[in-house]
């Protein structure tokens, strides 16, 4: 892919956020879950949909728009809660180094559609190449909070 999209929060997708929310929490789309973290500053409560990537009993929350408020704000707690149906659970983060976060992040793109223009790497594209994306779209492993 040449071009590559910039993200930017839009007003048309802080709403858009909103209507997903509810197929969301309802688990009517795949893989797909509701994020919610706890500002930083505000102390406020923010949730997003987001794609989570599984495999080996293990999973993976990718920032395909990049370094935007929620992973800053999951850096800052070291948790997040995920809700998803009946599921809804406290998850501890821990950001994976490039090379860990290659073939999740090929991985994602395999499974999602509309992030695909924010990476430089696509769906087919060889793992080595997504080694370079994950400076770009940091990769959290969840591990479940007691």
């Amino acid at each position: 892919m040449s071009e590559v999209k910039t993200f930017s929060m839009t007003r048309l997708r802080r709403f858009g956020d909103r209507i997903m929310s509810i197929p969301v929490r309802l688990g009517l789309i795949p893989h797909t879950y509701l994020l919610t973290t706890r500002g930083r500053r505000s102390g406020r409560y923010h949730s997003h949909p987001v794609t989570l990537v599984e495999g080996d009993g293990r999973r993976w929350l990718v920032a395909p728009y990049g370094p935007v408020g929620w992973v800053h704000n999951a850096r800052a707690a070291g948790a997040v809660r995920i809700r998803r149906r009946h599921e809804d659970r406290e998850w501890a983060v821990r950001e994976v180094s490039a090379e860990e976060a290659a073939p999740v992040l090929k991985q994602y793109l395999q499974i999602t559609g509309p992030p695909r223009d924010y990476f430089r790497a696509g769906p087919d594209s060889p793992v080595e190449e997504f080694r370079a994306e994950a400076d770009r779209h940091p990769v959290f492993e969840l591990a479940p909070l007691a």
